[in-house]
């Protein structure tokens, strides 16, 4: 996490033109009108958002969409239409699009705002204080954020059990042991992504001391790290996030963070200020949902995409549904 700041100030430039490149060239000039026949349930009810044009996004991974698919069938539930732009490649494009109002929200993570949109380096161990200080500081940048959910969705490093009692790995300080006592056995699996951001691997490898050789930490797609640590030969360690659904179905352990290096990155609604600011029962709209997601609740609806092969949209709907937020028809 120390090396965010000298990052920023060599990548500044291009890290402008990815997200140009992201709000042109991955989906935010197009969408699709969500054209579900939704009404409200507990929530919505007088129809508040009746006559808004509100526009959806999420970054390109599981949770990401169904958040982004929860967000606008809420929305158009409570009388909006909604174009849905989700699945949007990497954290810079979603967050420019809702930044210069190309998208009206999306939940994203306090953790990420902390460290990689605001330039911090150290943590807030509190997770209220950590959405408190981001939505304070974020207001600068045409950003609203309205209260957190419980889910935390923070990255872990997991292991298949035969390899974690093999090597003696509980926590975060094992893997560093092993890293120095057995190097050639402390090989992590992990996305691009987590190779360079600051609260990844720099920032992990520092402040445990981990002694990876070169070549250690091999670079997958994130969906494969899970099968690869699961069946445990090309890399004793995986790089995961902590409400995937797949760790329960591959039985993956995960280890303590015993040194506290993680941010929390509890997900919340980030909101572009100037829609807020015309349509303020987005708040009351969004505030039982997100105070229902929960990391177990995350986890099971991502494992139903990720595990059993549902489409993202229809779990979601079919959450808001069973939930009684709102109904079909």
């Amino acid at each position: 996490m120390r090396m965010f700041r000298v990052r920023a100030a060599v990548a500044g430039a291009s890290a402008l033109l990815m997200a140009a490149a992201a709000l042109s060239g991955c989906g935010l000039t197009s969408g699709s009108p969500l054209a579900d026949s939704v009404r409200p349930g507990s929530i919505g009810k007088e129809q508040p958002l009746k006559g808004a044009q509100l526009t959806v996004t999420s970054k390109e991974f599981t949770e990401q969409i169904i958040l982004g698919q929860i967000m606008g069938l809420v929305f158009k539930a409570a009388g909006a239409e909604v174009l849905d732009r989700t699945n949007i490649q990497g954290s810079i494009g979603a967050r420019e699009a809702v930044k210069s109002g190309a998208a009206d929200g999306m939940y994203e993570y306090t953790g990420t705002a902390w460290i990689t949109y605001l330039g911090h380096t150290n943590p807030v161990v509190d997770p209220y204080e950590q959405w408190e200080t981001v939505r304070d500081e974020d207001r600068r940048n045409g950003i609203t954020w309205l209260p957190a959910a419980p889910l935390d969705n923070t990255y872990a490093l997991v292991a298949n059990r035969a390899n974690a009692q093999k090597y003696g790995l509980r926590t975060l300080s094992d893997v560093a042991r092993l890293t120095r006592k057995n190097p050639a056995a402390a090989t992590i699996c992990g996305g691009s992504e987590f190779a360079v951001r600051e609260d990844g691997l720099p920032g992990v490898a520092k402040k445990y001391g981990f002694k990876l050789r070169p070549g250690n930490f091999k670079k997958m797609d994130d969906g494969v790290v899970y099968t690869q640590v699961a069946k445990g030969a090309a890399c004793t360690l995986g790089v995961a996030a902590t409400t995937d659904g797949r760790i329960p179905e591959l039985r993956l352990r995960v280890l303590e963070d015993d040194r506290h290096f993680f941010p929390n990155y509890n997900a919340a609604p980030e909101m572009n200020s100037a829609t807020m600011k015309k349509y303020p029962a987005i708040a009351e709209v969004l505030a039982p949902i997100t105070e229902r997601l929960t990391g177990a609740e995350a986890q099971r609806l991502n494992a139903r995409v990720d595990v059993d092969g549902e489409d993202p949209h229809e779990v979601a709907k079919d959450w808001l549904v069973r939930e009684g937020f709102i109904r079909e028809g």
